[in-house]
């Protein structure tokens, strides 16, 4: 019985390990629409490749629930996906509009 708790619990430990290696599973997107400028996709491999787990955006920056934030424009430097797209950690969000909104 204790082998058996054991396996269990080292299962689901990976099991969570693994779940939150990627900022976003590769091979899985979220969209976010509804701007005049365009949708906006989250690629969670490009966030993956560039060494980030859903840990270092969640919870300090965005809350787990799908909606829980409302992304308006004017952006604000320090401000969800802008606390690293500044220019520094990552691309500057301020000089290129298109990079991220699609028509």
């Amino acid at each position: 019985m204790k082998v058996f708790t054991a396996a269990m619990l080292s299962m689901f430990l990976i099991a969570l390990w693994l779940g939150s290696a990627f900022a976003v599973p590769p091979g899985r997107t979220l969209e976010f629409t509804g701007s005049p400028m365009g949708k906006v996709t989250f690629d969670g491999a490009k966030h993956a490749a560039a060494g980030l787990k859903c840990t270092d955006c969640h919870t300090a920056i965005f809350h787990m629930k799908k909606g829980a934030e409302k992304i308006t424009a004017p952006h604000v430097s320090g401000k969800f996906c802008f606390a690293c797209h500044n220019g520094t950690r990552a691309f500057d969000f301020k000089t290129n509009c298109t990079r991220c909104h699609k028509k």
